[in-house]
């Protein structure tokens, strides 16, 4: 199969991500997540008025999270530039447009937020606040709660649950990870269309710290 449509290349793409799943089970980087990234790189792009190479964006949506490492391995940095190397050999074989393959290599490599690599490409920038997105808002919320769980983290600090009166620490504390990462996320963003969807979310994620000190008593 050539991949010379966005169809053909999310095609392909599912049979590589299925080709690759090791059995580790991380329901913040599973397929409902590339599938959430997927269709809001989609979105922005549509919003923009379709800036964007379709075969690109489509490609590096879909491939961005082919290697997924655990926040606490100690070569999560690297997590996206793997997944790069590996996304532009396996479309290599698989027909896609070689010309493109650069584009796609950059698009994964710079959406990441620990990799610290700056966006060259619309394309980069759509897909960076499309995996962003999905930090924030409910879904957001679920992943960051998740993510603490499986790292042994506590919920919040009961006695100091903002963080009004010590040191954040979201390594210890699920809750502090909102105003450590998450409330910042949206001075990152490059496109007006996620900065719109970034602020409601971020309100929603404010509320919920707000709920949750109520309720903590």
């Amino acid at each position: 199969m050539i991949l010379d449509t966005p169809a053909r290349v999310e095609e392909q793409a599912r049979l590589i991500l299925q080709a690759q799943d090791d059995g580790d089970g991380d329901g913040a980087h599973d397929l409902a997540h590339v599938g959430r990234v997927v269709r809001m790189a989609a979105r922005i792009d549509r919003e923009l008025g379709h800036p964007c190479d379709p075969l690109v964006l489509c490609a590096a949506a879909w491939l961005h999270d082919l290697v997924s490492l655990p926040k606490s391995d100690p070569d999560r940095a690297r997590a996206s530039a793997r997944s790069a190397d590996e996304a532009v050999a396996k479309l290599r074989r698989h027909g896609f447009p070689e010309e493109r393959l650069a584009a796609v290599h950059h698009a994964i490599l710079a959406h990441s937020f620990s990799a610290g690599v700056p966006c060259q490409t619309i394309e980069a920038k759509v897909l960076q606040d499309a995996d962003r997105m999905d930090a924030l808002g409910a879904i957001g919320l679920a992943r960051c709660f998740y993510t603490a769980g499986r790292m042994d983290a506590q919920l919040f600090d009961p006695a100091d649950p903002l963080g009004q009166h010590r040191e954040l620490d979201d390594r210890a504390f699920a809750l502090d990870h909102l105003p450590v990462k998450l409330y910042r996320i949206a001075e990152t963003l490059h496109t007006a269309p996620a900065r719109a969807i970034a602020a409601e979310r971020v309100a929603f994620l404010k509320a919920f710290a707000a709920r949750i000190v109520a309720e903590a008593g």
